[in-house]
């Protein structure tokens, strides 16, 4: 199945869900169409009997997404606020941007973020939001908010220093310098690096195993890593052995648990 939402497209197929910016253009920018292109993806992608096990976000082109885009929400703006551009920022963000940001947090099957080219500001903080994060070797990743005297947005100040450290983080976002592939693989930003011209099949064969993992399993442990900045550790002790016990009722609990002992490979369906 593929559809089209003309700056973007979805993809399903064997069990893989592939939503790919493509606006030339605007650069893949993530402004309103696109941010709604991706609300109705994300409908289409959890809907009951949809069939997809993982989602890989990625771009089209040379650039994975070049950040917010400041022409189309100026739009937004002017129309909705009549000149307010405080009640228009606040619409931008907490209207369009955080309700599908949280989705994306929230998803109940794996997110892989294939950055295919250049991820820019937001660009960059959709790109973070990956629970495994792929670069082609010609990709680089910037903050850049600070170069149009703007602080960062969509939780990009939040993840970051979560990832790298504080000392990084204030570094990418204070200078607002790109970092190259190599660079962001050494500082623990992204998790593979791939080179330019199997980065495509290298990204799809990733989704395809997760797709084709224990995706009940791969669900809590999305809950567990963005519940581990919050939890005390005996909340999260506690956390673990819920999701353990429930997961042992599952077929694919089952399932792992039969294949270790008869030492063949198991056969995870998703239940």
């Amino acid at each position: 199945m593929i559809e089209d939402f003309g700056c973007a497209r979805l993809e399903i197929a064997d069990a893989v869900a592939i939503f790919t910016m493509d606006n030339p253009a605007r650069r893949n920018a993530m402004g309103p169409a696109m941010v709604s292109a991706l609300r109705r993806a994300l409908d289409r992608v959890t809907a009951p009997g949809a069939g997809a096990r993982c989602l890989l976000l990625t771009g089209a082109g040379r650039v994975f997404c070049s950040g917010g885009d400041l022409a189309e929400s100026q739009e937004i703006v002017q129309s909705r606020a009549a000149g307010d551009s405080d009640a228009g920022a606040h619409y931008t963000l907490e209207m369009l941007h955080h309700p599908v940001i949280r989705r994306l947090r929230d998803l109940p099957i794996p997110l892989l973020t294939a950055v295919n080219g250049a991820a820019v500001g937001m660009g960059l903080s959709y790109a973070l939001l990956g629970d495994l994060i792929v670069l082609t070797s010609s990709a680089y990743l910037t903050a850049r908010f600070v170069k149009v005297g703007m602080s960062p947005d969509a939780g990009q100040s939040w993840l970051l220093p979560r990832i790298v450290g504080t000392v990084r983080a204030r570094e990418m976002l204070m200078l607002g310098e790109k970092i190259s592939a190599e660079q962001a693989l050494s500082w623990g930003l992204v998790n593979r690096v791939y080179p330019d011209d199997s980065f495509a099949a290298e990204a799809r064969s990733l989704a395809h195993r997760l797709a084709h993992g224990p995706t009940l399993a791969l669900r809590e442990i999305r809950k567990l890593s963005w519940q581990a900045w919050r939890n005390t550790h005996d909340e999260h002790l506690d956390m673990e052995e819920r999701m353990q016990i429930a997961l042992g009722h599952t077929h694919d609990g089952q399932e792992g648990i039969n294949a270790f002992i008869e030492k063949r490979d198991p056969d995870f369906r998703g239940s």
